[in-house]
């Protein structure tokens, strides 16, 4: 965080534009926030009958199983597991969880509310062959899907699955979410 806001804070301060290839940046407003893992973990208990709104703000691209096939809908499996493998990756060894994929689709109801699909580029590389840079095209969806857990939810896969949800937000979904894609804003909510 200290990192962020030393590289941040003169563009700022200073209201100066920064210099672009086909224009300026200027930076009028900045705002984050953070939580550490154990928070994300301790609130999640918090809640007993959770929903769990995402509103899929770029396009989420999630590859299925390290094949070219890429997912075109919120599917709960999908969803969960990306951000499952994310925390994994970078959460503290004492606190990765071990939720399988067949407990995600067991336990975690998806209610699509509204999205669409589309392509978006990714990257670019230079195509050899053809002597010429080319785009990258990813598959993804965007919109807004509602999460709901089955009445005989295990309590730590409810706990986990809720973390998961709040996490989002700090990790995006799916793949090239350093490029811009899979940013999310999640609503963890009360049910009945």
């Amino acid at each position: 965080m200290d990192i962020f806001r030393s590289i941040i804070q003169p563009l700022v301060m200073r209201e100066r534009n920064l210099r672009l290839e086909k224009g300026d940046l200027r930076v009028e407003e900045v705002s984050s926030t953070a939580a550490s893992f154990q928070d994300i973990v301790t609130s999640a208990g918090e809640v007993k009958s959770p929903y769990l709104d995402f509103e899929f703000k770029s396009a989420a691209c999630i590859q299925y199983r390290n094949s070219k096939v890429f997912e075109m809908f919120p599917h709960r499996e999908a969803v969960f597991h990306s951000l499952l493998s994310k925390w994994n990756s970078v959460s503290p060894e004492e606190l990765r969880m071990n939720i399988e994929r067949d407990e995600m689709a067991r336990y975690i109801v998806e209610k699509p509310l509204a999205y669409y699909t589309h392509s978006v580029v990714v990257n670019t590389v230079f195509d050899k062959v053809k002597g010429h840079p080319r785009p990258i095209m990813r598959q993804g969806f965007m919109g807004r899907c509602r999460y709901t857990l089955a009445r005989d939810v295990p309590e730590s896969i409810k706990n986990g699955v809720v973390a998961l949800a709040r996490f989002a937000e700090y990790s995006g979904v799916g793949s090239a979410v350093s490029r811009g894609c899979g940013a999310v804003k999640v609503t963890v909510g009360e049910g009945k």
